[in-house]
């Protein structure tokens, strides 16, 4: 049978809002800049494969993949919006 937790032994974090990445604040702004980038990504005259490749990068790593788009997207190139088709 398990002991019973002691007083001593549970902890509640009282400000959890603006702790770590994965919530809070920070979270907050990252899942932010996600949608505009995806937005830009799909408006984007890219052909659907690039623009799904590009997507695909920044869903799987949100901070690492909008640092690489913003950097080497040529973003200045395909900024004639269009639909998917």
């Amino acid at each position: 049978m398990a002991a019973p937790v002691g007083d001593d032994m549970v902890f509640v974090q009282q400000n959890a809002w603006g702790y770590g990445a994965g919530g809070g604040i920070v979270g907050l702004v990252v899942f932010v800049l996600d949608v505009l980038t995806f937005i830009e990504i799909f408006k984007s005259s890219r052909p659907a494969s690039h623009k799904i490749l590009w997507a695909l990068l920044v869903f799987f790593f949100p901070i690492i993949g909008l640092i690489v788009y913003y950097l080497f997207s040529n973003r200045n190139q395909h900024n004639n919006y269009e639909a998917l088709p």
